[in-house]
């Protein structure tokens, strides 16, 4: 695996500073780490770690029935908006604006973060991820990640464990 240095968290960018503040607050022992490249897709950011693409964790903001919903999926595949809706219970799902992503999270696409937010937002994770022992998510920034299990992803948004796939 390449070096992915730790960076404190008076160092990382600003964006990313709430998101560690979150972690280690829920007692979260992976440091959120700085790439050296910009890594705004799954393809990148397993490039970067070394991993397989399915083990990044992507965030993903919808809008439901007028509410931003949270979505962590596996790298490795895409959404089914409309079975996701059904299994939710909910009117259809649509791509949040960026403007509407980083006033749910504040943050920008490409590094939003699954915490650090500036309320909690509802969240389904996806159970594919329960597939590989560690995975990474964004930390608040295109270059910043940080590693976590399915388990911790899930109590740490208090997410709803799902198929997003149909």
């Amino acid at each position: 695996m390449p070096d992915v240095s730790g960076e404190s968290r008076t160092q990382l960018p600003a964006r990313s500073r709430p998101v560690a503040r979150a972690l280690a607050d829920a007692g979260v022992t992976g440091a959120v780490r700085e790439l050296p490249d910009v890594a705004r897709t799954a393809a990148a950011a397993a490039a970067a770690l070394g991993c397989e693409i399915g083990a990044i964790a992507n965030s993903l903001v919808f809008m439901a029935d007028g509410q931003p919903l949270l979505v962590m999926t596996s790298g490795s595949h895409r959404v089914d908006t409309s079975a996701l809706a059904d299994r939710l219970g909910v009117g259809r799902l649509s791509r949040a604006s960026a403007d509407q992503v980083r006033e749910a999270t504040g943050q920008a696409i490409g590094g939003v973060a699954p915490v650090g937010h500036p309320a909690p937002l509802r969240t389904v994770v996806d159970t594919t991820l329960a597939d590989h022992p560690r995975i990474w998510a964004a930390a608040g920034h295109p270059h910043t990640v940080f590693p976590t299990t399915f388990e911790e992803l899930v109590r740490l948004t208090a997410g709803t464990p799902l198929s997003v796939t149909a």
